[in-house]
């Protein structure tokens, strides 16, 4: 059974509560909680974008496979590839959960570098693996590529063997939000309840309720809860609050407001799905501009 401190950490990078994991101190090296704890904390450093502080993290000499997946980062992959390997082998020291890890962050690295298959294959999609963080990614990954329905299969299989926590609740929530199953409110009920936690209120956790206010036709709600947002940030928006937030401003009459904020976005953020998406969409609609013709005029004839 896990320490109350491992599963508020759990919980809180489940949620999103990156600042408040990065600002945690480590249990004393010979504490059982130590590597568990060290691994949530350096990946949380890794969604902050701060890649030079898990470095000086995590030994250079470690041994335990999870925690060499961390340090590897997303830019080795042949190394990830390589660890995947060694976990399968007789002789690796490492427990089933630490393997897992491997999986899981071996996993995110592939779909983040476009290898959808190899991403899937890893987080053992469509099999009977007992991993539910494997299963969440895996469940994000279907929903990026428009597949609802494989997210939907994950999700009814992990209900066979998995305790109703967060995390599970986390998966139904985003399926939801991408589905518009029973009108959102599985994910605004879930992102309520969890926002009125102190200990998990993040950024990120407002955003998502934002977008999904937004989906609802909530819009100063949403807006509401952006700004919350950016105030938790320090007055400086992350991409997915500023693309919420560029949404927000375009449902409203001050069309100029998201005019400024498209800027700031696409400046910022030019490979956000929301800037690639539009400017496909630009060029698209250029080329098609280009090729249509105008028709002649038509000239009424007296009969």
């Amino acid at each position: 059974m896990e320490s109350t401190d491992l599963y508020i950490v759990r919980q809180r990078f489940f949620i999103g509560a990156y600042q408040a994991l990065v600002g945690q101190n480590l249990p004393d090296p010979s504490s059982e909680d130590y590597t568990p704890i060290l691994f949530y904390k350096a990946r949380a450093h890794i969604a902050v974008g701060d890649t030079k502080t898990v470095k000086s993290l995590i030994p250079n000499d470690t041994e335990n496979v999870a925690l060499k997946a961390v340090a590897v980062g997303d830019a080795a992959l042949e190394e990830l590839r390589d660890l995947c390997v060694e976990i399968e082998g007789d002789d690796v020291e490492a427990t089933v959960q630490e393997k897992g890890w491997v999986r899981v962050v071996a996993g995110t690295a592939f779909a983040r570098a476009n290898e959808i298959e190899e991403a899937l294959e890893t987080l053992g999609a469509e099999s009977t693996t007992k991993n539910l963080e494997a299963v969440a990614i895996a469940v994000q990954i279907y929903l990026s590529i428009h597949r609802p329905d494989l997210a939907r299969k994950e999700f009814e299989r992990a209900k066979q063997w998995a305790e109703d926590d967060l995390l599970l609740q986390l998966i139904e929530s985003s399926i939801g939000l991408v589905t518009g199953k029973d009108g959102y409110s599985d994910a605004q009920d879930f992102y309520t309840e969890q926002i009125s936690t102190p200990s998990l209120l993040s950024p990120h956790l407002l955003t998502a309720r934002g977008v999904t206010r937004l989906l609802c036709g909530e819009v100063q709600e949403a807006k509401s809860d952006l700004e919350e947002a950016i105030s938790l940030l320090g007055g400086k928006d992350d991409a997915e609050t500023l693309a919420a937030s560029v949404v927000a401003a375009g449902l409203g009459p001050k069309k100029g407001d998201a005019e400024e904020l498209w800027s700031r976005l696409s400046s910022a953020y030019p490979d956000h799905p929301l800037v690639t998406a539009v400017n496909s969409k630009t060029v698209e609609f250029d080329d098609l501009a280009i090729k249509f013709k105008v028709p002649p005029l038509a000239i009424p004839t007296a009969t």
